[in-house]
């Protein structure tokens, strides 16, 4: 089978006559506790977690009367702070960069070393490898799991279960926990929700991302991976004849068989001759979170997490055959080690990763040139529109506007404003004394939008027709950066 081919698993459960779903067999995986794969995933979970639940510590100084958590979504001031990074509502579009360049990523990667992503980093995984180890820890390994679930409840029954229970209860808490930390300031939010004077909200979000770790990781594991995520659908378009994917080498395997004899003082080329190297011990299926096996080829169901490599190679070493039988490795290598070439190394760079590398540099350098010339401040002036406009003594005439002044940095600002466009036009600010001002100064605080209602009058004769155009220009005093806001005066026919 090619590399870009993937078929549902032979080992799932196969729909019923007459039925129209399947019914879900749960699996029971061993918990595979040594290995290289397994200890890259212990190490991948260990620094994805203290990520996780470590970032929200760090401390950034931002100035005084600033939030000084590196990394802060501050929904109540209508924020979001990473280190040095403050994004304001307006900058949402920031966002979308970053969600091109994750996609962007995740192709490259999957292009790459298959399907690493949700083997190794996906957080579906992770719980549910934490929650298997716990489910190992309290009811024993992978037989004695099965028979506890079909053995009669009894004291020791419901005390193993109850255990479990209780510890996935604690780790869902704890995941929506470090959810809500980067909401608000993480020490003080800590100390609220631990003496319960912490927000409904808070509480809510808290509780409702724990449930669905608890529920997902703890009884929907494989189900996710294999019927509810999208990418097990499309991932098979990413990978090429040299992406590293987990595969057995049927050409090294087959015939499989079961071993007869003991296998300790004899010579493995006399033992194996005749037959494949596969024993059909089954153990990588025993070690797949998902169930499935993977001398069936590969499978949408696969997750890539590369366990069954660390079993086959266990068992390989025991009956004493070479390692690799189940690898991480290209079908490019494989149909050269079947042909009894070894000289054949999987290609990295290629035409398709050329492409997402060079889209990923450009999507982040458009981010960083947007961020690097960012205003420190705009302008955003909107006409009233009841009334639209008023006839005053003396044929004159008068629009009203809100004008508002976004000060994007952490000092107070002084701003100019006049008006072009419109001649003989004069300037009122409620608030602010004088009326008919040629330009007038407004001030706002750091870190903040100022708002302004102002009244503009003008001679109807400075008005040719109904609508004519007018430019507010906007000072920086500090700065002489000078912004300019296009609008319209109106008037009577």
């Amino acid at each position: 089978m090619s590399a870009n081919q993937a078929v549902l698993p032979k080992s799932l459960p196969r729909q019923a006559k007459g039925a129209l779903y399947a019914s879900h067999q749960k699996a029971y995986p061993r918990f595979q506790n040594n290995g290289n794969f397994r200890r890259l995933k212990w190490l991948a979970m260990a620094i994805l977690f203290a990520i996780y639940w470590g970032f929200p510590w760090l401390r950034w100084d931002r100035g005084p009367g600033a939030p000084d958590q590196a990394i802060l979504i501050d929904m109540p001031g209508r924020r979001a702070y990473f280190f040095f990074i403050e994004i304001w509502p307006q900058e949402v579009y920031y966002l979308t960069g970053l969600l091109i360049i994750a996609a962007l990523g995740l192709f490259f990667v999957s292009a790459l070393l298959g399907r690493v992503w949700c083997g190794f980093a996906c957080w579906q995984t992770l719980f549910t490898d934490l929650f298997v180890w716990v489910e190992q820890f309290f009811q024993g390994e992978r037989n004695a799991r099965l028979a506890l679930d079909r053995a009669p409840w009894s004291a020791g029954k419901l005390l193993r279960k109850a255990a479990t229970q209780a510890s996935w209860l604690l780790l869902s808490l704890l995941s929506g926990y470090g959810f809500v930390l980067y909401f608000d300031n993480a020490p003080t939010l800590t100390r609220d929700l631990v003496f319960g004077q912490a927000s409904l909200n808070a509480y809510g979000f808290m509780g409702m991302i724990g449930l669905f770790c608890y529920l997902l990781a703890g009884f929907a594991r494989e189900q996710v991976c294999i019927y509810m995520c999208p990418y097990s659908r499309f991932q098979s378009a990413m990978f090429d004849e040299h992406s590293l994917l987990v595969s057995y080498e049927v050409w090294r395997g087959e015939p499989r068989g079961h071993l007869k004899g003991a296998v300790q003082g004899r010579n493995p080329e006399d033992v194996f001759a005749g037959r494949g190297h596969c024993v059909d011990c089954r153990m990588c299926v025993q070690v797949c979170p998902t169930g499935i096996d993977i001398r069936d080829g590969n499978q949408l169901a696969c997750i890539g997490c590369a366990l069954c490599v660390d079993a086959c190679n266990s068992v390989m070493d025991r009956v004493g055959l070479p390692r690799g039988l189940v690898s991480y490795d290209s079908s490019f290598n494989q149909a050269a080690r079947s042909r009894g070439d070894s000289s054949a190394r999987t290609r990295i760079m290629r035409p398709r990763v050329y492409v997402y590398v060079a889209v990923i540099g450009l999507v982040a350098a458009v981010m960083v040139y947007a961020l690097g010339t960012r205003k420190t401040y705009d302008v955003n002036v909107l006409h009233e529109r009841t009334p639209v406009f008023v006839e005053l003594t003396g044929n004159r005439i008068r629009n009203g506007y809100t004008v508002k002044i976004l000060n994007m940095v952490r000092e107070e600002g002084r701003y100019r404003m006049a008006l072009e466009g419109l001649a003989n036009a004069g300037i009122t600010v409620i608030g602010i004394d004088g009326e008919g001002l040629s330009a007038v100064e407004l001030g706002v605080p750091p870190d903040s939008v100022g708002t302004y209602r102002v009244f503009i009058t003008a001679p109807r004769a400075s008005l040719h027709g109904k609508k004519g155009d007018l430019t507010v220009v906007m000072t920086n005093l500090s700065t002489g950066k000078v912004v300019r806001h296009e609008s319209f005066f109106a008037g009577p026919e």
